[in-house]
């Protein structure tokens, strides 16, 4: 991959705009149309588009919470281990008030809905009934006659 490519590549990181990463990356290119076009074009580069996924699947994995994670955070609140900031205004006399950070438990009710949430993933909570039968059909039609005729 060539240091313009990279560039390209590099910017359209930032905002997915291959148009202006096109502009950014080679700056003699004044025209939207033509910036697109090759912009365009860039993105199915073989190694350009090997390194934007890469970049891509990286970022997904650093911003992303998985399912272990956001499980441990339901049990976390769950158990009430969870606490949240805050801010408190408390009058200290003569009309002046103060305000202070206070770690506070959760709530019963966020307690109960991550609970529910759990419960849900863990399919505790069946509101339908699930059947699984195996079952044959066999139809016979008698039309009375005798084929003996």
């Amino acid at each position: 991959m060539t240091t313009k490519q990279k560039i390209f590549a590099d910017e359209y990181l930032v905002d997915l705009n291959a148009t202006r990463a096109y502009k950014a990356a080679y700056p003699c290119v004044k025209k939207d149309t033509v910036a697109a076009t090759n912009g365009g074009r860039l993105l199915r580069n073989a190694e350009v588009k090997k390194y934007i996924d890469g970049c891509l699947e990286e970022m997904h994995s650093k911003r992303t919470a998985d399912a272990q994670e956001v499980m441990e955070y339901l049990s976390s609140v769950l158990r009430g281990e969870s606490q949240a900031e805050e801010i408190v205004v408390e009058g200290i006399g003569e009309g002046c008030s103060e305000a202070r950070a206070i770690k506070k438990a959760p709530s019963e009710k966020d307690r109960l809905k991550a609970a529910e949430l759990l419960g849900k993933r863990y399919s505790l909570f069946k509101d339908k009934l699930e059947l699984d039968a195996d079952m044959e059909l066999n139809i016979s039609i008698d039309y009375g006659g005798d084929d003996t005729e």
